[in-house]
């Protein structure tokens, strides 16, 4: 609710930009007629036309996000002409010549109408000659209406500030010549506000194209869900199985998801009827991808008999709340099933889920019928799928009770049977520190040069270089440094991704060689490899398993961006 009062409060503040002087006699020029046929139909038509405007701004802004990395580079070229507008009155006059143009050529239209459809009309030029006068204002509430996309969040958004814009108009209209008088004295300091505005924005353009944005964005968008993001810190040992249990209540609603992937928004009623499978992940989940196989294999056998497979994205890294990071996961996966976004764990408080992965099993009639946690466990859920499949439509389950043989490959694969002493999960950040064997103090969210010992004790690793370790991960911040890890396991996997958006070549090793054919999918026998989204790799695939080896991966550019280990 408080960012719908500031979008009303800023549309309220938007009467006191300049540009709006030259629209005010046209509205007092009315002030002595009937405020419900000449004053509301001015407001309703500005109203609705900002709205309209402001949306379509909204929907360009997505759309020119949507285009990868080009349409990166063409939104922090469109700031940077906004920021200019503003710091430059001349350059702002030029642009929005094209809305003036309209707004004047309907406030003439208006003069020739009768009252009701000429105030109505008035109104429309208005919001045409307000829309470009909103400013950084405007600016702001449409960079949160682009972040949530063109929705009916968006577009409430946009009406709630047209709904502010539209009350500082009424006051006009009331009270006549002393708003005009109050604005004229205020001009010099919205003035200067405006430019100072106009400079940050340019050199946030700057800070953006730099790639200086990124750790700071990370911590902030961490901060901002932190209340719930640390009851999750206690939950972060991920199960390699728990006993499955029969729920018995009646399933959450599927409400608070940010986006949906492969299918419309679902909901509990558009499932009554159907067997459902709610499965909790995040892309760089190494448990949540050794379960897919499984997933997908199911998905493929039993969705034409009434299953349906949801899986809900409830990210644990802030690179797994980007829409474009998931989307692309989902890709290629290779999941063809609905995908919901959970970003503010929504769904997951709702089934007060604990684990990545865990799978609810929900029957025709909406109640939970059966839920495992972590991997394992595969022929009791099929079997559990088959026998509610069976109570939904007796005697239909056309493909028999034969359960499927999966075999993964890559990350994808299961993990090592009965290995001992593996290596547990890892985190580089300081948030969940352990095992760290750096000489060196952790200095939090500040540049350090750290430094590994000669040797490392099993489940010690350490940092070499110049590194900044924040709450989630360590960012490296010249080339050539690496990370060393001395693990036990069959398979290695390291979380990582660019913090400037570029490739980051890299090299590992296995107790100082190249890993041959001992190499994981994302690297070579010479152990060559490059970062080029934010995900997690596989980067060792031993034939064996049983010995204690030394990792070591070092970097070739100052941009990599390390999060956590994890084996198999």
């Amino acid at each position: 609710m408080l960012i719908f009062f500031f979008a009303y409060l800023g549309g309220v503040l938007t009467i006191f930009s300049p540009c709006v002087l030259p629209v005010l006699p046209f509205v007092f020029a009315r002030a002595d007629q009937s405020f419900r046929r000449s004053g509301l139909p001015i407001l309703l038509g500005m109203a609705v036309t900002f709205t309209l405007l402001a949306s379509l701004a909204a929907v360009g802004g997505v759309w020119l996000i949507a285009l990868s990395q080009y349409g990166r580079y063409a939104a922090m070229l469109l700031l940077l002409l906004l920021g200019l507008t503003l710091i430059s009155h001349a350059l702002s006059v030029r642009l929005m010549r094209p809305f003036v143009a309209i707004g004047s050529r309907l406030q003439q239209r208006a003069d020739q109408q009768g009252s009701l459809r000429g105030s109505l009309l008035l109104g429309v030029a208005i919001g045409f000659l307000w829309a470009p006068c909103a400013g950084p204002i405007l600016g702001l509430v449409l960079a949160g209406a682009a972040l949530n996309g063109a929705n009916l969040y968006s577009a409430l958004l946009l009406l709630v500030f047209a709904a502010g814009a539209a009350t500082s108009l009424a006051l006009a209209l009331l009270s006549g010549g002393r708003i005009f008088r109050l604005m004229k004295r205020a001009l010099g300091a919205e003035e200067r506000l405006r430019r100072g505005l106009g400079v940050a924005v340019v050199s946030g353009v700057v800070v953006i194209a730099l790639g200086w944005d990124t750790r700071f964005l990370s911590q902030f968008a961490f901060f901002n869900t932190a209340s719930t993001e640390q009851k999750l810190i206690s939950k972060l040992n991920k199960p390699h199985g728990t006993a499955s249990s029969a729920d018995g209540r009646i399933a959450p609603p599927l409400t608070g998801a940010t986006q949906w992937f492969n299918s419309i928004a679902l909901n509990n009623e558009m499932l009554r009827g159907k067997v459902v499978l709610v499965d909790f992940w995040t892309y760089s989940c190494i448990n949540c991808l050794r379960t897919l196989p499984y997933l997908k294999a199911w998905n493929e056998k039993y969705h034409d008999q009434g299953l349906v497979i949801i899986g809900v994205h409830a990210p644990e890294f802030t690179f797994e709340k980007d829409s474009n990071n998931v989307e692309r996961a989902v890709r290629d996966l290779g999941i063809t099933y609905p995908v919901a976004m959970d970003n503010q764990y929504a769904i997951w408080n709702a089934y007060k889920n604990e684990y990545w992965p865990a799978h609810y099993l929900i029957d025709a009639q909406g109640q939970i019928r059966h839920q495992h946690s972590g991997e394992g466990a595969y022929q009791e859920t099929e079997q559990m799928i088959q026998t509610l499949l069976k109570e939904a439509h007796p005697g239909q389950l056309a493909s028999g009770d034969a359960l499927v043989q999966v075999a993964g490959s890559g990350a994808m694969a299961a993990a090592a049977a009965n290995l001992a002493n593996l290596s547990p999960e890892t985190y580089l950040g300081y948030a969940r520190l352990q095992n760290l064997a750096s000489p060196e103090a952790i200095k939090k969210d500040a540049p350090a040069k750290y430094s590994a010992p000669r040797a490392l004790k099993l489940n010690q690793w350490a940092l070499q270089g110049r590194w900044q370790v924040s709450d989630q991960s360590a960012a490296l911040l010249a080339s050539g440094g690496a990370i060393s890890y001395r693990f036990h396991g069959r398979d290695l996997h390291l979380v990582l991704g660019s913090h400037s958006g570029k490739p980051v070549r890299f090299k590992v090793t296995l107790d100082g060689a190249a890993p041959g054919p001992d190499h994981g999918v994302d690297v070579d026998a010479e152990g060559k490899g490059v970062i080029r989204e934010q995900r997690l790799y596989q980067l060792i695939r031993q034939n064996g398993g049983d010995v204690d080896r030394t990792f070591r991966i070092q970097f070739f550019s100052p941009d990599a961006e390390a999060f956590a280990f994890t084996f198999g």
